[in-house]
């Protein structure tokens, strides 16, 4: 099948419709959070509160309930016990972020064990777009809107703690609420992620179109549009290689990011490895003309 066909076909069957969808919206708010948690030095961060969610959507699965809720629940506490834990103990930030989502993942697992059937838990943890229902459709819409409108208030006020959290702090900025209204954003973002590449992969989409943007310019502005762009180009190509090869969605969709971010690191104008090479044959030639 060529993409012609695939464009066919997305006119045709409305699963593909709804999968198209929330794939580009999850690329786009995964590119643009991610932008930050990467300025940020959190991307153990994101991590953490991908697999946390577990044991929040586990419970809601057991009381029949939508997994937004739990799955938010489990990952805001998640986020504020990893800073309680490292601000009022020894134990820094990184080893505390360790102990708790280990932790939250395993009360995850222990869970689902306990449950009769885990076939729709599974792909919670892997993703499956293309089994996408409408209503996650429109709560990934949701939390898209909701977190490119926060992102456009408070843009300022995230650039300046982002990038000098001293400055942020001497203009009378919050920074500890600034930084767990991001987890809380985080979270919200993994929720929207989970049926598309689910827990396992979730946090390859926050980091990777955003390193790669990273690689490609030095502006944060320009940084989360190409970011967005890169997220909406994975999504899409990786839904029709897994429509196409029938694979799956989530490590599809990965993968092609990942090509991207490999395009990036070898041939960025400005940071790729292939043109640094040339750039200093090119100055030791010039050297040794002289």
């Amino acid at each position: 099948m060529n993409m012609f066909e695939f464009f066919q076909a997305l006119f045709q069957y409305e699963f593909l419709q709804k999968a198209l969808f929330t794939s580009v919206v999850v690329g786009v708010i995964c590119g643009i959070v991610g932008c930050f948690i990467i300025l940020r030095g959190m991307a153990l961060m994101g991590d953490a509160i991908s697999h946390a969610v577990l044991p929040g959507v586990a419970i809601s699965y057991m009381l029949g309930i939508n997994f937004f809720f739990g799955a938010v629940i489990t990952g805001v506490l998640t986020a504020v016990g990893i800073g309680y834990v490292s601000q009022n103990s020894r134990i820094k930030h990184d080893m505390a972020i360790g102990i708790m989502f280990t932790s939250m993942f395993a009360v995850g697992i222990v869970i689902i064990t306990m449950m009769k059937s885990s076939a729709d838990l599974y792909h919670i943890l892997f993703g499956n777009v293309l089994a996408v229902r409408m209503s996650d459709m429109w709560i990934t819409l949701g939390i898209g809107v909701l977190v490119i409108g926060l992102v456009v208030i408070f843009y300022k006020e995230l650039l300046v703690s982002t990038f000098d959290p001293t400055m942020a702090q001497s203009y009378g900025l919050p920074n500890k609420w600034i930084h767990y209204a991001l987890m809380a954003v985080l979270t919200m973002v993994t929720v929207a992620s989970l049926q598309t590449v689910g827990i396992v992969l979730v946090v390859a989409m926050l980091i990777t179109p955003a390193a790669t943007a990273y690689l490609l310019t030095n502006r944060l502005s320009v940084m989360i549009y190409l970011s967005a762009a890169l997220g909406i180009v994975a999504s899409v190509f990786g839904l029709y290689f897994s429509f196409t090869y029938n694979l799956a969605s989530g490590a599809t969709i990965v993968l092609v990011s990942a090509f991207l971010f490999a395009m990036a690191f070898f041939f960025s104008p400005s940071q790729g490895l292939v043109w640094k090479a040339h750039k200093s044959r090119r100055n030791r030639l010039e050297l040794m003309r002289k």
